[in-house]
């Protein structure tokens, strides 16, 4: 799995003019799940999700979790974040995982995100054509892959 995450003020999903999850204060989460990820993988982002320090504290450190802030999510899946781009200008999929794999698996990842927060997680629609807005804070984006944990 692959996760693009993004400290935000704000951030929405929409789909077909519709707002399907909107926060404040919290995580902005792009979600690329390919053919190779388990359960553990989802398991494990989630957690790093929840209890990695990117927000200020009172001395303008990155020390606080979204559990210290008392944040939210938006979570949106994007089979793009597995894009090759090595051959040519067109990218490919290959590596993204068919939907009959990542539909279950973005699922659970809702569920443990959920009982992680203790509150739903906001999302888009798997698949859809989605408009998302944001208003990144500071800004701080972090790519955590779970195939090559840095």
């Amino acid at each position: 799995m692959r996760a693009v995450i993004q400290r935000v003020t704000q951030a929405s999903c929409k789909v077909d003019g519709v707002i399907t999850g909107a926060i404040e204060n919290g995580l902005l989460v792009l979600l690329g799940i390919e053919d190779a990820d388990e359960t553990e993988d989802m398991e494990w982002l989630a957690a790093k999700i929840f209890n990695i320090r990117i927000f200020s504290d009172e001395n303008g450190l990155m020390n606080k979790s979204l559990a210290d802030i008392d944040g939210n999510i938006l979570l949106i899946s994007q089979f793009t974040l597995f894009a090759a781009t090595k051959k040519g200008n067109r990218p490919g999929f290959t590596r993204a995982a068919r939907p009959d794999k990542a539909i279950p698996l973005y699922e659970a990842m809702i569920k443990q995100l959920t009982l992680h927060l203790n509150r739903p997680v906001q999302t888009g629609i798997f698949g859809a054509d989605m408009k998302i807005s944001l208003v990144n804070d500071g800004p701080v984006t972090l790519v955590i892959d779970t195939k090559n944990k840095e």
